[in-house]
């Protein structure tokens, strides 16, 4: 077990499209991110925490919405695009790794809960930086170089009962 010094300043930055669709697929359930928060932060100081959504033509997420931010959660949202052809796209990689960056000189450590293999350039920048950068995601669908680059990979799979609600 790594050491999370009780002063270190950490960042959070939860990719929900990500950790939503792996609960759903691996375990048919849905995310506890109340319980996800607390493990990231670990009574560290929390200075920031995003969580990039998702928001649809029928707004039926909106209450999903309104409880990350009374768990003190800022939501970042994009809109839902849809392109001819009913192919559809909600891609929030540019904006996690603009916002990492962005923070990174105001903290000690990022923690990014993402299994994305997309984010192995930020996570070896952010290291370079002299970052402390971990990875929370389930580990049966997180990239396995995503996992290698990173400080510490936090397994959400080994407690499921602990991280998701079932349906």
């Amino acid at each position: 077990m790594v050491i999370k010094h009780i002063g270190q300043k950490v960042a959070v930055l939860i990719d929900v499209q990500n950790l939503y669709h792996s609960a759903k697929n691996l375990y048919q359930a849905r995310v506890n991110f109340q319980e996800v928060l607390k493990l990231a932060v670990s009574k560290r100081n929390l200075i920031r925490v995003f969580a990039y959504v998702v928001r649809t033509k029928t707004g039926e997420e909106k209450p999903f919405f309104e409880a990350l931010t009374k768990l003190g959660i800022e939501t970042r949202i994009r809109d839902l695009q849809e392109f001819y052809g009913g192919q559809k796209k909600a891609d929030w990689d540019v904006g996690i790794v603009i916002d990492a960056i962005r923070i990174a000189s105001s903290v000690d450590t990022i923690i990014l809960a993402s299994g994305d293999g997309d984010f192995i350039s930020l996570v070896e920048y952010l290291k370079n930086q002299g970052k402390r950068v971990e990875v929370m995601a389930f580990g049966r669908s997180a990239s396995s170089h995503l996992k290698e680059v990173a400080d510490e990979f936090i397994d959400l799979g080994e407690t499921p009962s602990k991280f998701l609600f079932k349906k």
